[in-house]
């Protein structure tokens, strides 16, 4: 056959293909699925997708279907660098160039849905090919915006509304000034233009301005050029079509699409829009309120039918649309210093209408009521669902977090309001919906429970919680209110406890119980389980346990029940609501363990693919191990389990079983205190057996985990420990950390084998003898060949740790032996640890390792270690740029990555020097984040480091060593960590003692300023040294 018959076989194929996709018959349409694949392999596919597209002579369902596959065939053929969906082959150049020479004449096509698709095939494009490869797409797409027809019209926009996401600041000038006025034009001009179009318009103005803004924080005057002279017109264009009323020109959407570039301008442009702030205000509020009554009448209540619109994708324009983004507007208000005043004076209106959208819709009731895992899912406060009542709680907190007394008494005179409306509903009986008010203003009080009880105990509070706890257990009990108002009140009051007298509270914990029962709304039953944590938190806090002890059989009864009947979310919440009531009282919980512990067992095995349900299970294990009445019969009825797990093949458990199994495990050894029992010891050696022949990367990490325990709790027992052929617990262990460092294995497998020969050393190094070296030399063999950082890290951090604990011995060590390129490995490994110490994570690890320099400079300097001092290492030169900006100021990352410096080789002090100073400014940095907002300033740039003092020229980081005890709060989760010294030291104020102590020896001046930059000489500042 001639090439042009192979094309129109080909093409043939294809329309035959998108026919049987088409098809009714599930076989033919398999096949045609399937044909799909084998098709787009060949030369012409993309081409012959884009002519059915374009040719009408085909049915409508054929073109629209090539539009999908053609974005598809893009997606994976066009351009190889696209790794994430990229499938060979590429797309030959001629093919390319065809397809982009036909595919924008679909812009012009009368149906809206062969545009749309077309649109986003060649938006999809242009990503990749615009504008070297494709020069003239933009002379095209603006001809037809303003020379075509209606249909090249809302293609053009369609194609244009994608593209100004991803205008770089190259294009920035050729696009911008063009573009805008024609935008401009559409979205004024009500009467020519549908007001699809001209919300499309203001997205596409939205889209450029923010790539102006983000362009023009490091090219200042980009804003002021590209963006200066449409500023103004836009602005009164915005305010005024925002407070058009509903109808032909103007709808919730066009609304949506104002509102969001009001927040663009706010956040990026607050100085030019200051003088629009009385305009724009009022019109935003206006349409806030609107928009509430309509939300509360229409989605709330349903008792109005909503008139939804419809985008040209088919996505619905409803009003939680217009709500988020007027949320939007105020938290970029609040955000933006120029503009929070205006906030702050109204912040009691603002939070009444945030209540209003708190309500629970007719639409969740239904669906919470029917799917109760989802209401607890969506209710949760780390939710990731998204909904107006979790946006408004949202905006509610950002309000407290930055106006803490205005938001306390707005909120109460807001709540105040809110529940003398829902009284005069009810009691007139003008509603069955006044229980959501109610519900929404209690909600909003235990969303703030913090800031209420700093309130309360300052004599501050201007509501009385109790009183209104007090009439809510009264009057809606009496009433048999809603299910969800009745546990709301549980809720709040659990919130609340600390405030509630005995009387009243004892009443509530009663309620609470009662409502637990099998016959009660599964509803109610679910919110009472959040109000026996909220109750058992509190008691137990306050150490008042004796007034919940006649209730914990009750309740633990009624949780084990609810364990039984749901799963998923639901039985998350049930499993972390009873480890914490069986930490309530220890003798209660050992009469109760027979039940608890082989329930939780059942559902451990049951749910063991859910990692959240294993965590929780292990929390309830971890609890009854600490009780010395439970520990026994736990290990009695688990341990067994565990150890039949552990010695089955891998064929025949479920899949991953093994792995959470040795998971238990070490939990177990954690919860435990020396010495570990029998039963306990039992598991050892199937840990190491384990560790040893698996090669699943998890059961093998996890076993060296599961060991680390055993060592770090018992080390003699490990010691002590013999098999049949007299082989030791450590000589078991030191075989899986060899195992661990072989280079062969996965790193995944090893990555934490850094922990495990660090507790080794710690907790068994006298029982080690000449082990030592060989697992030093170990480490040293897998570092080299490590490419992850965080098997790097955990490599290194052994060094780190034995520069802590034996300098000496680790530095003779690492310079008796050869490094991989001839050093020593001393050389290796320092050069190692200066390159990644920048990009380590992990607070505890970080600490640790920054100290470890700091005191291997120390010893290096005051030693003139000949070890150490021949090291040198390169570097870029950042104290001279080649063709740069050498200003001094401080430079994001991204501004750094494009700036050229010349290389140097510089000692290894130096080097650690800079690491420690980088380390410090990154604990100013977290610090400053801890530090009270209040002391922003009311301009629009941000403050400079050479700013960080107050007016009284204090050490800003003296003022921030507080805040950095606050970081150190933030404990690490590992045992290990928590027991180590270097855990409780405040690393910023050693940092900075270390420094001053440094830099005023007589070395400093000449050995290390020099080779200090800008920046780092500004941190230097912040602490009180003044390099010269």
């Amino acid at each position: 056959m001639s090439a042009p018959e192979v094309s129109n076989s080909l093409k043939e194929a294809s329309l035959e293909t998108l026919r049987s996709i088409l098809s009714a018959n599930q076989d033919v349409r398999k096949a045609g699925e399937s044909q799909v694949q084998a098709l787009e392999v060949t030369e012409g596919f993309g081409i012959y997708l884009t002519e059915i597209i374009l040719d009408i002579k085909y049915q409508l369902p054929i073109r629209q279907l090539a539009t999908v596959l053609l974005k598809q065939y893009i997606d994976c053929h066009w351009w190889k660098l696209c790794e994430e969906k990229f499938r060979p082959p590429e797309t030959l150049p001629e093919a390319k160039s065809l397809i982009r020479e036909l595919l924008p004449r679909a812009l012009n096509d009368s149906n809206s849905k062969i545009r749309s698709g077309a649109a986003h095939a060649i938006s999809t494009i242009a990503q990749w090919d615009w504008p070297e490869e494709w020069p003239n797409l933009f002379t095209t797409l603006m001809m037809y915006l303003t020379q075509g027809s209606q249909e090249s019209l809302q293609g053009s926009m369609c194609v244009l509304l994608e593209v100004t996401h991803n205008v770089d600041d190259k294009q920035m000038p050729q696009v911008v000034p063009v573009i805008l006025p024609e935008v401009y034009k559409i979205f004024s001009d009500s009467s020519r233009y549908n007001v699809r179009m001209r919300s499309q318009a203001i997205q596409i103005f939205t889209n450029l301005t923010e790539s102006v803004c983000s362009a023009g924080e490091y090219n200042k005057g980009l804003v002021k050029e590209l963006l200066g002279p449409f500023l103004l017109p836009f602005t009164e264009a915005l305010v005024k079509h925002l407070q058009e009323p509903d109808g032909p020109a103007s709808d919730v959407g066009l609304k949506t699409a104002i509102v969001k570039a009001l927040t663009v301008l706010v956040k990026h442009v607050p100085k030019q829009l200051s003088q629009w702030l009385l305009q724009i205000l009022p019109t935003v509020w206006n349409t806030l309120t609107h928009s509430a009554h309509v939300y509360v009448a229409c989605v709330v209540n349903e008792t109005e039918e909503s008139d939804e619109q419809v985008d040209p994708d088919g996505e619905v324009i409803s009003f939680e649309n217009l709500v988020s983004s007027i949320f939007e507007f105020v938290h970029a208000l609040v955000e933006t210093p120029r503009f929070r005043s205006a906030v702050r004076d109204g912040i009691s209106q603002i939070i009444y209408y945030i209540i209003l959208f708190m309500q629970i819709t007719e639409e969740q009731v239904s669906t919470w009521t029917g799917n109760p895992d989802r209401f607890v899912e969506d209710e949760s406060e780390d939710s990731f669902s998204y909904s107006v009542r979790l946006a408004a709680q949202d905006l509610l907190l950002a309000l407290r977090q930055e106006f803490e007394d205005e938001a306390c008494s707005g909120l109460c005179e807001a709540v105040t309001r809110h529940l003398q409306e829902a009284e005069v509903m009810h009691t007139q009986g003008n509603s069955s919906f006044w229980w959501k008010v109610v519900e929404a203003a209690l909600l909003s009080l235990g969303v703030v429970k913090d800031l209420l009880e700093s309130q309360q105990k300052e004599n501050q509070l201007p509501l009385d919680i109790v009183v209104i706890l007090q009439s809510s257990l009264d009057q809606h009990n009496r009433m048999a209110a809603s299910p969800f108002l009745l546990g709301r009140c549980l809720w709040a009051a659990s919130r609340f406890a600390s405030f509630l007298p005995t009387a009243l509270l004892n009443r509530y914990l009663q309620a609470t119980v009662e409502a637990l029962q099998p016959h009660q709304n599964v509803i109610l039953r679910i919110t009472a389980v959040r109000a026996v944590w909220g109750f058992c938190e509190h008691l137990k806090a306050s150490q008042n346990t004796i007034m919940l002890t006649p209730m914990l059989p009750m309740i633990t009864e009624s949780l084990l029940n609810l364990a039984i009947l749901f799963s998923h979310e639901v039985l998350s919440l049930v499993l972390e609501t009873l480890a914490m009531v069986l930490a309530v009282d220890k003798s209660f919980t050992a009469t109760c363990e027979s039940k608890v512990c082989p329930l939780t067992i059942a559902l451990f095995l049951k749910h063991n693919s859910d990692p959240v349900i294993v965590e929780l299970a292990q929390d309830i294990f971890r609890e009854l191990s600490q009780n010395e009445a439970c520990l026994g019969p736990l290990q009695h009825r688990l341990v067994p389990t565990l150890v039949s797990i552990l010695q089955s093949p891998s064929d025949k458990v479920p899949s991953g079983l093994h792995g959470v199994a040795l998971d238990v495990v070490e939990t177990l050894v954690r919860a435990s205190k020396p010495p570990l029992s029998d039963a306990l010891m039992q598991t050892f050696p199937c840990a190491v057996r384990s560790a040893l022949t698996s090669d699943d990367p998890t059961i093998v990490q996890n076993g060296g985990e599961c060991l680390r325990a055993f060592v770090s709790v018992s080390p003699d027992q490990v010691a002590a420990y013999r098999d049949s052929e007299g082989h030791t617990g450590l000589y078991f262990i030191i075989q899986v950390v060899l195992n661990l460092l072989n280079p062969t294995v996965n790193e995944s497998s090893s990555a934490f084998v850094g922990r495990l020969v660090s507790t080794l050393f710690n907790r068994a190094g006298s029982h080690l003898g000449d082990s030592v070296d060989l697992i030093l030399r170990g480490v040293l063999s897998k570092l080299q060949g490590s490419s992850s950082l965080v098997a790097a890290q955990s490599l290194i951090m052994v060094y780190a740790h034995l520069i802590h604990a034996q300098m000496e011995a680790v530095l003779d060590f690492l310079s008796s032996v050869p490094g991989p390129k001839g050093q020593s490995a001393l050389h290796f490994v320092l050069h190692q640890w200066c390159s990644r110490q920048h990009v380590f994570s992990g607070a505890y690890e970080t600490k640790v390792s920054s100290i470890a320099l700091a005191k291997l400079l120390h010893h290096g300097v005051t030693t003139n270690d000949s070890r150490i001092t021949e090291i040198t290492i390169t570097i870029e030169d950042d104290t001279e740029l080649v063709g740069g900006d050498s200003s001094g100021c401080i430079r994001t990352r991204s501004q750094r990555g494009g700036l050229q410096y010349r290389v140097k080789e510089i000692s290894i002090f130096v080097k650690i020097l800079k690491l420690i100073i980088y380390e410090l400014s990154n604990c100013l940095e977290s610090a400053m984040a801890f530090a009270d907002e209040d002391d922003e300033t009311e301009t629009d740039g941000e403050q400079s480091v050479d700013g960080m003092r107050d007016n009284a020229g204090v050490l800003l980081s003296s003022h921030l060593l507080d805040d950095e005890d606050k970081l150190d709060d933030l404990k690490d989760d590992d045992p290990d960590a928590q027991h180590d010294p270097n855990s409780v030291i405040n690393l910023q104020q050693y940092l900075t003692e270390f420094l001053r102590s440094f830099s005023s020896q007589n070395y400093f001046p000449t050995g290390f300023l020099p080779h200090l930059n800008s920046q780092e000489k500004q941190v230097l500042n912040m602490i009180g040294i003044h390099p010269l």
